[in-house]
């Protein structure tokens, strides 16, 4: 969920991110794997850096292969992994296609990118970036956010009309906020420009600040409420998270101490257990 400035100055680092990174971390699958009736056989994530695995490896770069998602690294019991070991058909066919910056508006092209790739699950977690932005006046408007979702769900209907979707909502940046603004690193991480229109003044209780904060909190429960009903339309393959990932009651432990921001390996590990669906029945 890093701001889309920083992008630039990050793919300096890209290759160093090589060494850390690897999707699916996994081989092509050789020979004839047994089929496992009932799970997917291939997967795509699509969203923002959260997705990407930002700053979960040592390399302070996209680390998909720490993805709750689609991550294939020993550290993150994530979705592929899961299904890896119930299903060996999905085995190295689980891609990434989130980026650090991502907003709604950039979910129809990674949708396409996830039906080019013939993909039998999807999911997907976005709109944090459209909450951090400059100020309040630059966030997202709720509309608008809904007709990029909106889109987006239709190209993977139209699509993959039989994969199955699951829409996450978006993390409590207000909790974040909550338990880092009197914590000095925090402070000082959140300082140089992580998601001001939560996080900047970030010591300050003066009420214009604290007003600011509740209106992006709103913002974020107003995304959620349509990602929500944005599944529902979809129709019986798009399963909602129910706010699980909005309701996680983390703690500093699970955020790295680079950004303060972004999940670190035992974040993305609780992101995994309180989204996997267990049963692919939807």
């Amino acid at each position: 969920m890093f701001r889309r400035r920083h992008t630039v100055a990050l793919a300096l680092l890209a290759a160093l991110a090589l060494a850390c990174d690897g999707a699916a971390a996994d081989p092509a699958p050789t020979g004839r794997p047994k089929p496992s009736p009932g799970l997917p056989s291939s997967m795509a994530a699509l969203g923002d850096s959260v997705t990407a695995g930002f700053g979960s490896c040592a390399v302070f770069v996209a680390c998909s292969r720490n993805s709750w998602s689609t991550g294939g690294s020993d550290d993150v019991d994530s979705h592929y992994r899961r299904l890896r070991e119930a299903n060996p058909e999905i085995k190295g066919r689980a891609r990434n296609f989130a980026f650090p910056g991502a907003r709604a508006a950039d979910l129809p092209a990674q949708a396409r990118s996830a039906v080019d790739a013939k993909a039998q699950y999807v999911t997907v977690l976005i709109g944090a970036n459209d909450a951090c932005a400059d100020d309040v006046a630059s966030m997202t408007p709720v509309r608008t956010f809904r007709g990029h979702v909106d889109k987006a769900l239709s190209i993977l209907r139209r699509g993959l009309p039989k994969a199955r979707v699951l829409v996450v909502s978006i993390p409590d940046l207000h909790r974040l906020w909550r338990l880092g603004h009197d914590e000095p690193a925090a402070v000082r991480a959140w300082n140089r420009g992580v998601c001001p229109s939560m996080l900047a003044n970030p010591a300050s209780t003066a009420a214009a600040d604290d007003e600011r904060r509740d209106r992006v909190a709103e913002r974020i429960d107003a995304y959620d409420d349509q990602l929500a009903r944005a599944c529902e339309a979809y129709g019986g393959h798009c399963r909602w998270d129910g706010g699980a990932v909005h309701g996680v009651r983390f703690s500093l432990d699970l955020v790295n101490k680079g950004d303060y921001f972004h999940p670190n390996v035992k974040g993305q590990n609780r992101l995994a257990d309180v989204t996997y669906p267990g049963r692919f029945t939807w």
